[in-house]
């Protein structure tokens, strides 16, 4: 192995694999330089998604796009983001950390000045693309600066801190986007966003990390398993994204997407189980306990989806916008931060599964609270349930990833990349599935409350007709001819009954999520007493002995070298004698 600069590292120093950096003694000031930086990645990288997620009805007004070609700006950023780690770990591991660092860099700046100057659906697309590109490698890079800036001792918690701070990005988002849009359209967005990459640039420029070791690490195989693959998420992503738009069984081509979905990511993986040195070890992610962290991830994923589907969903449905959301969003911001904290300053080894059981246990509880909401319902009446699940994501995200590495590092580093593509497919696929499957619920509950509601509307009925006519009644000094006024109450009223079906709706998918929450709660009570009852030990715990028996078997290495030394000269004395 060579690292990037011709350096020699000193044994302490060497990073833990190959496109990691090394980890020097850094003075204090230096160490509170990095962690500054790695917050200000993270929140960049974070915040290129969110501005445009939570806006996307300005950007479909301002680009004339319909509301499913909107929602392909969406899937082109997952396509790339979601699949780019494939290659770029091994990118780091055989060409450096550097290079890897100044193209990153690079693309994510460069998207961000492009995003000023798209005015169309393709190149909005395009640009979109390789925003997701860019973004995966940032984020890679949010962990590297924190664990620069901490001890040896604390690098578990420079981890779990940054895998947290990206989600503040989302609630972020909504908190900054009304105040940035008060100064023009959606381009201000862009601006903010280009401030921020161009910040990050200076940063790390001023500060680079520290050079790493480089390794060959492509081998001919990865790039057919590449070919495979990439399509086939694609292919899902797409379906996912567009599914409850256009809906499932209207476009004959998500049916043949999911198909080939399917087909492209079975034939990659039957590639990869067979092979010798696979990019995905699927005999290790096949095991037990990987596939039980993996669903467990996913599931809570899929369960977090009622912050974003249901509690801005309900009040979006009630004529709420983003910036009348923002108090709410600081409840949430500030949650989550309590959340993180929370999971690093109480982090226990011997019970790393319990801060999760807690999650899922918060989640029902919040989506019982949500799931009375009516017409009345605004976003203050949401502060404390959205506050729980702030607190949950973040307090689930970061003990599960904890989990994921220490078992990765006792099953060895040449699994690191599998397990770093599982996991951010199960986050990243969590939510979208969730997303889905929300989505598609609450559409067809509120096709069914629809129809129960219109079926007591009869014009015969009194109340009715008196609701008609008070709806008329308030147009009266606008619109002057009766058989029109009446129409316009005709139409009001309709327009109240969609909007009592979908809070009804809602309701609905805040009683379905609270049900599946407890569902995976005991699921996960009986997860943890069968493990009690085998007498399992956490990976955490055996990660930690592991390492310091690697210390003990250096030191005693070290302690024979020099008795060798020793005995060595006192011979030289003798011989010389």
């Amino acid at each position: 192995m060579q690292d990037d600069a011709g350096y020699q590292f000193k044994p302490h120093e060497r990073p833990s694999m190959p496109g990691s950096p090394a980890t020097p003694d850094h003075p204090q000031l230096r160490r509170i330089c990095y962690i500054l930086i790695g917050i200000l990645i993270g929140l960049t990288g974070g915040l290129g998604n969110a501005l445009v997620s939570v806006n996307l009805n300005i950007a479909q007004g301002t680009l004339g796009l319909y509301a499913n070609e909107s929602a392909w700006l969406t899937a082109a950023y997952f396509m790339t983001n979601m699949t780019a780690n494939l290659l770029l770990v091994k990118y780091r591991q055989q060409f450096g950390l550097q290079p890897f660092i100044r193209y990153m860099l690079s693309i994510y700046v460069i998207t961000t000045i492009l995003h000023l100057f798209v005015h169309g659906f393709w190149s909005s697309v395009l640009v979109r693309g390789a925003s997701g590109l860019a973004a995966s490698g940032i984020s890679t890079m949010t962990v590297l600066y924190l664990m620069q800036g901490v001890s040896a001792a604390k690098r578990l918690s420079a981890l779990m801190a940054g895998i947290s701070i990206p989600q503040l990005a989302m609630p972020l988002a909504r908190i900054i986007s009304p105040f940035l849009l008060e100064s023009g359209d959606w381009h201000m967005l862009y601006w903010f966003e280009m401030g921020l990459a161009l910040a990050m640039l200076a940063a790390i420029l001023a500060l680079p990390l520290p050079p790493s070791e480089r390794t060959p690490a492509f081998e001919r195989e990865d790039f057919l398993t590449a070919a495979l693959l990439i399509p086939g998420l694609c292919l899902l992503i797409a379906a996912l994204t567009e599914g409850r738009i256009e809906w499932w069984t209207e476009r004959a081509w998500i049916g043949w997407a999911l198909i080939g979905s399917i087909v492209l990511i079975g034939a990659a993986l039957m590639l990869e189980h067979y092979r010798e040195n696979p990019l995905i070890n699927t005999r290790w992610l096949g095991t037990r306990e990987m596939l039980r962290l993996m669903f467990i991830a996913a599931a809570v994923r899929i369960l977090l989806s009622e912050q974003a589907i249901g509690s801005v969903g309900l009040l979006t449905a009630v004529g709420m916008l983003n910036d009348q959301m923002v108090v709410l969003n600081v409840v949430i911001v500030l949650a989550s931060i309590a959340g993180m904290l929370t999971a690093i300053l109480t982090f226990n080894p011997a019970k790393i599964s319990r801060p999760i059981t807690l999650s899922v246990a918060m989640i029902a509880i919040a989506a019982f609270m949500d799931a009375s909401s009516t017409n009345l319902t605004r976003p203050e009446d949401f502060y404390i349930s959205q506050a729980l699940i702030g607190f949950a994501s973040l307090l689930f995200m970061a003990q599960a990833m904890v989990i994921g590495i220490s078992r990765t590092l006792l099953a060895g580093p040449k699994n690191f990349i599998s397990f770093i593509v599982l996991f951010s497919l199960s986050q990243s696929l969590g939510g979208l599935i969730g997303s889905a499957l929300l989505g598609t619920f609450q559409v067809l509950r509120e096709k069914y409350h629809s129809h129960e509601l219109v079926q007591d509307i009869l014009l015969t009925n009194p109340l009715v007709a008196g609701r008609i006519s008070g709806g008329s009644g308030a147009l009266h000094g606008v619109v002057g001819d009766p058989a029109l006024r009446n129409a316009e109450g005709v139409a009001l009223l309709a327009q109240q009954v969609s909007r009592e079906a979908n809070i009804l709706a809602f309701n609905d998918v805040f009683m379905l999520v609270g049900v599946l929450s407890v569902m995976a709660l005991i699921w996960g009570l009986m997860i943890n007493r069968a493990i009690r009852r085998r007498g399992e030990v956490s990976p955490v715990i055996l990660l930690q002995q592991a390492a310091q028996a690697r210390a003990a078997e250096a030191a005693e290495a070290a302690e024979a070298a020099e008795a060798a030394e020793a005995a060595e000269a006192a011979s030289a004395a003798q011989t010389k004698e």
